[in-house]
């Protein structure tokens, strides 16, 4: 079987993560580097624009089929889209599985290895997990809450995750002079750490109100938010820190 995720439709990737979770239960949480089933059904669900629930539902139908602790929907024929995947998918082996739910969010694990420093390898978590709470997972929380706040009421989304620009979404109205900019940052646990680049912090210091930081937090079990204009005015208290790298290239004469 061939697999691309960009062929994929949405609903079977969900339907996908909630096969995975289920047949491979905690061995393969850990896999992909979550510290429970919350986690993970917060993380994956809202990485691929749904809700947490839509993961545990899809786990749930699985679940009578594979040895676990869980009944799941016993009471129930499976439904029959569910059933489809199923048989397609029945014969991937645990590694090729992993790869393409990491697939579903751009992942590839090779290449991030590659250029991933040495200090971050040997951390204790998935770069999967990591990554997708620090970026995707609240990049599609903050989309899926943004028509209801009312900071940004009228104003219409342009996502700018993939410009460089030291912020991840430039709002605005029908007033090219009248926009706002945010840049969205997510932890794991109820508190943390969080850094902004140098550009971030620049684009900050220039735009002052018309920057916001959006801060998702408590992934491992319930998400929320908070946020916080013009952050370097004194809502938060940054520190520099400076840290010395080696650069190498590869230079040709053409």
């Amino acid at each position: 079987m061939v697999l691309n995720a960009q062929r994929i439709a949405t609903r079977e990737k969900l339907i996908l993560a909630g096969l995975y979770l289920s047949k491979y239960d905690s061995l393969g949480l850990r896999k992909l580097g979550f510290k429970g089933f919350k986690e993970a059904f917060n993380v994956v669900g809202y990485a691929l624009g749904s809700q947490p629930a839509s993961i545990k539902n899809y786990r749930d139908e699985f679940d009578p089929l594979f040895p676990n602790r869980r009944k799941g929907w016993h009471k129930r024929p499976m439904r029959g889209y569910c059933r489809k995947v199923l048989e397609k998918y029945k014969g991937l082996d645990f590694e090729t599985f992993t790869g393409l739910v990491r697939s579903f969010v751009g992942y590839d694990e090779n290449a991030w290895s590659a250029i991933q420093a040495d200090e971050e390898q040997d951390e204790g978590e998935s770069n999967f997990a990591k990554r997708l709470i620090t970026g995707l997972a609240a990049e599609e929380y903050f989309v899926s809450v943004q028509p209801g706040l009312p900071e940004f009421g009228g104003y219409v989304l342009e996502n700018t995750t993939r410009l460089g620009c030291g912020y991840d979404f430039r709002l605005r109205t029908g007033a090219q002079e009248d926009f706002l900019v945010v840049e969205v940052k997510g932890l794991r646990e109820r508190n943390g750490s969080l850094s902004l680049t140098p550009k971030e912090h620049a684009v900050a210091t220039a735009l002052r109100d018309r920057f916001f930081l959006f801060v998702v937090k408590n992934f491992h079990e319930a998400p929320f938010h908070e946020i916080y204009r013009n952050p370097l005015s004194g809502g938060l208290q940054f520190r520099k820190s400076e840290r010395t790298t080696v650069h190498v290239s590869w230079l040709a004469s053409v």
